[in-house]
């Protein structure tokens, strides 16, 4: 039995595409703001865990060592898009066991200094090499929810309309904005059914979260963590009618769930993994907020936009606040945090008082996702 653990402090760098901009400085701005949120100095800091994909060999050390946090342990995951999700889980099970009492997780991620486009493809996964990137495996998902369940194009294009909406009340978000629907479809196209404008795009960001024992009553704004799962996919054979992706984001949706001891239902505000608008859609039902083949008529119901019952991606998600990989997860964290502390301004969900995050990392041949990471927040003082 663990320790109950609690998210102390959050910051992030802008996210977007900023080359000009070295990564110490990005960590900088994350990692300081969540240090002053939580309270600490950087002798404080007694672990670090870190997510990044991309990032130069020893980038955690190099740009916290800016910050004077050196001579302690740092571990660096690679997970795909879970990377900074799956650096989080690893603070709250460090903390949880009772090993350290102030632990920075941290996430950061340079694409520009990378890629000018989408990431391209690994040749030696036989998606790759027949060029199957990732907008290409989205968009034969989308094209079956087309066909076995009626989602239409423009219930797809709600989400991307949505949730650009929602970034204009975010001033660290990349592509803010409001579209109609007619925009969305008709932007350049991508992979068959998705466009332009429904996908995300590569983002230069760093995010950061101080996590230590839960205080009492949720004191000085610390906000308890109430679950954290970590689950890979399992092996695929393509005999699932669901498709790629589903059956690991509701497996581990429901450990966490079950370690929170909440349902869907008790959930107010939400922030998952819309790298694609499909991917929300497919996520939302996966979550249980509906059932399958659902999640078309979700969104287009606006019961997961702002003033809705049950928010999703109030940041903008990937979609409008960018996804740099390692740094997604902790910015969703970030996010979440914000919004349980009433601190969310602009794209405020009122009253929330339960908060999930979702990251699912996918991409490697063989198995049914890289790595998803489901973790629910509670509001300082406790659920209504």
């Amino acid at each position: 039995m663990t320790a109950p653990v609690s998210v102390r402090g959050v910051g992030t760098s802008r996210f977007a595409r900023q080359p000009e901009t070295p990564p110490r400085d990005l960590a900088w701005r994350a990692v300081a703001e969540a240090l002053a949120d939580a309270g600490v100095t950087p002798a404080a800091v007694e672990a670090v865990y870190a997510g990044t994909v991309f990032g130069d060999p020893g980038v955690t050390t190099r740009t916290l060592q800016h910050l004077g946090i050196t001579g302690v342990p740092v571990v660096t995951v690679e997970n795909a898009c879970a990377s900074g999700t799956t650096a989080f889980h690893e603070a709250h099970v460090a903390v949880g066991e009772g090993r350290y009492e102030t632990v920075l997780a941290f996430g950061i991620e340079t694409m520009t200094a990378v890629f000018d486009g989408p990431i391209e493809p690994l040749l030696s996964d036989p998606e790759g090499a027949q060029g199957f990137a990732m907008p290409s495996l989205y968009g034969m998902a989308a094209h079956r929810y087309q066909h076995c369940y009626g989602v239409t194009p423009e219930q797809m294009a709600l989400v991307a309309q949505k949730n650009r909406r929602h970034a204009l009340g975010n001033p660290r978000a990349q592509h803010a904005g409001e579209f109609t629907v007619e925009q969305i479809l008709d932007s350049r196209p991508i992979s068959d059914p998705l466009t332009l404008l429904q996908c995300c795009d590569i983002s230069d960001a760093a995010a950061a979260a101080v996590l230590g024992p839960a205080s009492a009553a949720g004191r000085d704004g610390h906000v308890p963590v109430r679950a954290s799962a970590l689950a890979s996919g399992q092996a695929w054979d393509h005999t699932s009618d669901l498709v790629w992706g589903w059956q690991l984001v509701s497996d581990t949706a429901r450990a966490a769930f079950e370690q929170a001891g909440i349902g869907p239902e008790d959930i107010d505000v939400l922030e998952v993994h819309d790298a694609f608008t499909i991917g929300e859609i497919v996520t939302t039902e996966a979550l249980g907020l509906c059932e399958l083949g659902g999640g078309g008529a979700l969104v287009e119901s606006g019961r997961t936009s702002l003033g809705g019952a049950q928010p999703v991606n109030p940041s903008g998600g990937l979609l409008a606040r960018g996804h740099p990989l390692g740094a997604t997860g902790l910015g969703q964290i970030a996010e979440i945090v914000w919004q349980l502390r009433g601190m969310a301004a602009g794209r405020q969900v009122d009253g929330a008082r339960i908060g999930v995050v979702e990251t699912m990392g996918g991409g490697t041949a063989g198995i049914d996702g890289n790595a998803c990471v489901v973790a629910v927040l509670e509001a300082p003082g406790g659920p209504r």
